[in-house]
């Protein structure tokens, strides 16, 4: 919902911009549900309360057109490869009558009715206009000089322009510009800056993501689960490893790292549970890179990737399926490895171990299997 606001008259349009490809977020982010709504939403059900639902859309990419079609925007443009070509889009699909554009990213879903209505008020008074914040950073250029921070503003978005200006700024434009109203001030149109919003972040890489699940107060929970088998090894000069702890004087496993089949369910686990395809994606077997390789290193791998999209590790729980070795004698230090690799106590760390009452391949002690359940928190 979004409270408030201004209603504009009816030659006012706004395009919200959803056409670019997440490429530092890792994949679609206005397509993610933040809360009960996708991302997009948030913005469009906000520039429709001070607007009317029929003066707002959606610019989109071929990727996720349908996707957004699916969770209800009820008017789409097809955009471009960039910002620019996404605009003028929005900007060719405007009826004859459409006289002001307001332009915001969708990547900004706390938009507030009060912004949307002072970047209006601006835009109709001085012609075009956006939301700036002042930097509170202290800034240095590449010369490491200190750049007086009064003089500078981080641009946002709502930004908005008479459509004539637009269209003949962008008739002119040579080479890519960050914003709409530079591209207004290259063409020489007066623009204008109003205060913006601290909370108008915008989601650009998963940190952001998890400030704008905070700023809800709606911490999200993920489950991955991991299973892999490997069959015992003839070759008498591998060594078993079971959760990154070696078992001298047993059958060793067959693979091509060092065939761990305890940490190769982890490390799918804990992939699975952030959306990241499985193990053979990231290391697969046809690599010689991989040969011999510890698996201890395939898990760091996996929490190093959910870390750095703001998950962090709240338990993996795992179950070691074998007629032999004896698992649980050993099982502290397989939850000690596996905490140490994935950076979290080992408490959070649970390993069990059954046999498969002879049934099947692993009954006739042929390998070892293992599932793997890991449960990750956004932090």
């Amino acid at each position: 919902m979004c409270p408030g606001g201004h209603k504009a008259k009816l030659a006012t349009y706004a395009a919200i911009l959803a056409a670019g490809r997440g490429s530092r977020f890792g994949g679609d982010k206005v397509t993610q549900r933040l809360g009960e709504l996708p991302v997009w939403r948030h913005a469009y059900d906000c520039f429709a309360a001070v607007l009317g639902a029929s003066q707002v859309f959606l610019v989109v990419n071929e990727d996720n057109e349908a996707d957004i079609a699916r969770q209800g925007a009820p008017k789409t443009v097809r955009g471009g490869g960039t910002r620019q070509e996404s605009t003028l889009a929005a900007l060719h699909s405007l009826p004859e009558d459409a006289e002001f554009l307001l332009i915001h990213d969708a990547a900004r879903p706390f938009v507030s009715a009060e912004l949307i209505g002072r970047v209006l008020e601006a835009t109709q008074r001085e012609g075009a206009a956006g939301a700036a914040v002042g930097v509170i950073d202290t800034i240095r250029n590449l010369a490491l000089d200190v750049v007086p921070r009064a003089d500078l503003r981080a641009m946002q978005t709502p930004q908005g322009s008479r459509v004539d200006w637009l269209l003949e700024a962008y008739a002119r434009a040579e080479g890519e510009f960050t914003d709409d109203l530079a591209v207004l001030q290259a063409a020489g149109f007066p623009v204008a800056l109003v205060p913006g919003d601290s909370g108008n972040f915008k989601i650009t890489e998963p940190a952001d993501f998890l400030r704008a699940q905070q700023k809800l107060g709606l911490p999200e929970t993920r489950t991955g689960l991991g299973y892999d088998i490997h069959s015992f090894s003839k070759d008498p000069d591998r060594q078993l490893w079971l959760g990154g702890v070696a078992f001298d004087g047993h059958r060793a496993l067959e693979g091509h790292s060092d065939a761990d089949v305890l940490l190769h369910a982890i490390t799918d686990a804990i992939l699975g549970a952030v959306g990241l395809g499985d193990i053979g994606l990231h290391f697969p077997p046809s690599d010689p890179q991989w040969k011999n390789q510890p698996s201890l290193n395939f898990v760091r791998f996996a929490a190093e990737k959910a870390r750095e999209r703001g998950w962090q590790i709240v338990n993996i729980d795992a179950t070691v399926i074998a007629e032999s070795p004896k698992i649980m004698p050993r099982a502290r230090e397989i939850c000690s490895a596996v905490a140490a690799a994935v950076g979290t106590q080992p408490g959070r760390i649970s390993v069990k171990a059954t046999t498969n009452e002879r049934l099947g391949s692993i009954g006739r002690s042929e390998g070892i299997a293992a599932f793997a359940v890991a449960t990750l928190r956004l932090d």
